[in-house]
């Protein structure tokens, strides 16, 4: 079994932690810490495994790791699993990193963590190895990101159009998206400066009835009704 996934540049500095078994956050860091300190000191000419670090489980456990440039890939598993098939499931995770992001680097990793954690999870999952097929991985983090784009385009749209209703139309029903809702118009002067200290307190009181319409329709058409979570309860 897996117990955790390390992955730290030379100077030491965590890139990405997934713990399989349940530590404080100190001990966590501390982990991080120690498997850094056993696996940097050692030479490159040696083999890529050794026993894990007091915290981690002592010789009960094994540190199998591989050095690419500037990160260092650590497996920290028990002694039921293969070291030379852990050395190939870091090589697959590294290759589709670098599918995925076209040549990874440690950048990729900093500002990409939510992709690198999908696509961890999809060969691995509660410490056991789920695949090893780089294409079905990819395939699966593909379609994921397709679903999440389906899933945001439809919101995007819509603020865009009550956008564009708001500010260049100048009025808004809002009976289409909230029943019982009255239409509020608002006008608005483009290219006119306000002439008097009364008018432009005016302009910004429409200005700000403009930006308090829109959030009251996007709320409407994708909150639920106060009513409706009481039936959902019920």
């Amino acid at each position: 079994m897996i117990k955790a996934i390390l992955i730290f540049n030379n100077h030491g500095k965590p890139r990405l932690s997934k713990f399989y078994e349940h530590y404080s956050e100190d001990t966590e860091q501390q982990i991080i810490r120690e498997t850094f300190h056993l696996v940097s000191k050692r030479d490159e000419n040696v083999c890529n495994f050794l026993e894990g670090g007091m915290l981690i489980g002592g010789s009960e456990n094994k540190l199998i790791y591989r050095h690419y440039a500037t990160l260092y890939f650590v497996f920290c598993v028990d002694s039921s699993e293969s070291e030379l098939g852990i050395l190939d499931l870091i090589q697959v995770f590294v290759e589709t990193l670098d599918k995925c992001f076209e040549n990874v680097c440690e950048l990729d990793l900093i500002f990409h963590v939510d992709k690198v954690h999908n696509i961890l999870a999809e060969m691995v999952m509660g410490g056991m190895v789920l695949e090893t097929n780089m294409n079905e991985i990819i395939m699966q983090v593909d379609a994921q990101n397709k679903m999440e784009k389906s899933e945001f385009f439809p919101f995007f749209s819509l603020f865009a159009d009550v956008y564009l209703s708001v500010y260049q139309a100048g009025q808004v029903d809002t009976g289409r998206h909230r029943r019982g809702a009255r239409t509020r118009r608002i006008r608005r002067k483009e290219h006119e400066s306000p002439r008097n200290a009364q008018e432009h307190q005016h302009w910004r009181h429409q200005h700000k009835s403009a930006k308090l319409t829109l959030l009251q329709i996007v709320a409407a058409r994708w909150l639920p009704r106060p009513a409706d979570v009481h039936q959902c309860l019920l």
